[in-house]
């Protein structure tokens, strides 16, 4: 990826070498997974409600206006608490210029998508951190893996996660990285048009094996909206032979069966929340091939 040299976005907060203190994450983060294992909660009532909130979309009737008050979830009862050291990492090396860089390329994507359908694009803030973090969704440790906070608007990343990427799920590369951004920043679309905050009322009503299937859906068209972004940096000319299969060799190693199977030698079906490597890897394609997010409509058949 050809990302030297490009406009880097403002919007990033570098918090590396600060402490932090507070709760566990539990309040409706949105996490690339680094291990096997569901954790949800709680009727039934989300899966229509989202059809007709995404065939509103498809439709032309816009989805924004379904919603009222301020987008995302209630970020109250979280302190944040930081001090910070002398260990920050130099606000101007390679890794904090690469993800400037390629938030800046989802800032254009996203503008230009949302304003030629009437709407404005509130772009996301991310947060650089190491080892720990304090979010509107409560405490994270890096063992958690990049998320996006829906209550709060902002993305979480601690960057040794790259290497993690590299090391441990065996999927190098500037463009897989990329990837891990442009999936955070698809949930943020996902909470502007409306789709997080429902999903997030809606599951403490479910029983944990209908919120786990209603999560592979989420996580799966976030993955999508990464390959539409992926797609519209491909028109730009800068990406390197390769990198689509970096992409999708990320969306592979991340896979639920495949965490799991690393982690534990055997899979459970009925506990996976983000989706098979093969579902990631498919949606992602799809949103890539096609450059349009109508095609993301992953609450519709079968995934």
């Amino acid at each position: 990826m050809e990302w030297k040299g490009r406009r880097q976005s403002d919007n990033v907060e570098d918090q590396r070498g600060a402490s932090m203190g507070g709760s566990p994450l539990g309040r409706g983060g949105f996490r690339i997974p680094v291990g096997g294992g569901g954790r949800r909660g709680g009727g039934l009532g989300i899966g229509g409600i989202i059809v007709i909130l995404i065939i509103c979309w498809i439709t032309g009737i816009n989805p924004l206006s379904l919603l009222s008050g301020e987008l995302g979830m209630d970020g109250s009862g979280f302190e944040q608490q930081q001090q910070t050291t002398g260990n920050r990492a130099p606000a101007n090396d390679d890794t904090t210029a690469f993800v400037r860089t390629v938030l800046a390329e989802t800032e254009d994507t996203w503008n230009g998508i949302f304003q030629a359908n009437g709407q404005q694009y509130q772009e996301p803030v991310l947060v650089l951190f190491s080892g720990q973090v304090n979010s509107a969704c409560g405490f994270a440790s890096s063992a958690t893996g990049p998320f996006y906070c829906p209550g709060d608007h902002k993305l979480y990343l601690d960057t040794n996660f790259f290497k993690e990427l590299e090391q441990r799920f065996e999927a190098a590369g500037d463009f897989a990285e990329a990837y891990v951004i442009a999936h955070e920043v698809g949930h943020h679309v996902q909470n502007l048009l409306g789709i997080l905050p429902k999903f997030n009322q809606a599951r403490q009503r479910m029983s944990e094996a209908d919120a786990n299937r209603m999560s592979v859906r989420v996580e799966l068209q976030a993955d999508c909206f990464a390959g539409v972004w992926g797609k519209f940096t491909q028109q730009k000319g800068i990406l390197d032979t390769g990198d689509l299969d970096e992409a999708l060799n990320a969306a592979q190693q991340i896979g639920d069966d495949t965490l799991q199977k690393r982690s534990q030698g055997y899979v459970v079906p009925e506990s996976f929340n983000h989706g098979t490597s093969a579902q990631r890897a498919r949606w992602f394609k799809r949103g890539f091939d096609t450059g349009d997010m109508k095609s993301c409509d992953t609450f519709s058949g079968n995934v």
